[in-house]
């Protein structure tokens, strides 16, 4: 069974970094989703879809996807690059046109 260990990305809602601290673990959609044809849901037979494990660090998500006999997908974060921006800049007199 194929898992994904990810670190997921900040929310474009918030400004902040509170809910991305930890380590996910997914496992990859093991059947295509199949759409009900009275209702129109969409659903799936496979029920470890809606399993998602929280990991302080890659080491421990990597440590249980190995004692379970997973293949593991291990994506690396992006390195933030955070430009720091002053609201005083815009009125700067020798500033730039």
């Amino acid at each position: 069974m194929q898992v994904r260990i990810y670190r997921p990305a900040k929310s474009a809602m918030q400004s902040g970094q509170a809910g991305n601290q930890c380590w996910l673990l997914e496992h990859e959609p093991a059947s295509a989703k199949k759409i009900d044809p009275l209702m129109g849901w969409t659903g799936s037979d496979d029920t470890q879809a809606q399993v998602r494990l929280r990991f302080a660090t890659k080491e421990a998500a990597l440590d249980y996807a190995q004692r379970m006999g997973f293949a593991t997908e291990v994506s690396e974060p992006h390195p933030r690059h955070h430009i720091i921006k002053n609201y005083a800049e815009n009125f700067r007199y020798d500033r730039p046109a």
